[in-house]
């Protein structure tokens, strides 16, 4: 999980099956976190889970993970690629301040249920 630089494009290798562009990154002052906007390719293959993009991210750009939110997650239709929006806050307090109970929730592994 590594971060490259060809010319103007960034793009994070997220597993053998997954690599992410990134399209857009800005730095928001007000709430210091940097707001990344990447399309990950998976031909052939599902959409990767949230975790396993927000792990990817937070190797790749040196930070800790809990510093690190996956927003959103959207497949285009017909198409093997994902519109992807992060967010990656100076802080874990700062992340927990402004990010939703339910985001946060979404961005940590899936519990197994007893019995499976």
């Amino acid at each position: 999980m590594s971060l490259t630089n060809v010319g103007n494009v960034k793009t994070i290798k997220i597993s053998d099956e997954y690599e992410m562009v990134i399209v857009e990154d800005k730095w928001n002052p007000l709430i210091e976190r940097r707001e990344i906007k990447g399309v990950i390719y998976h031909m052939g293959k599902g959409t990767p889970k949230r975790y396993v993009v927000r792990e990817a991210v937070a190797k790749a750009l040196n930070v800790p993970i809990d510093q690190v939110y996956v927003r959103k997650v959207e497949t285009k239709f017909g198409i093997s690629e994902t519109e992807a929006i992060i967010h990656v806050y100076s802080s874990p307090e700062r992340a927990k301040k402004f990010e939703p109970p339910h985001i946060i929730r979404r961005n940590h592994p899936e519990k197994k249920k007893e019995g499976e």
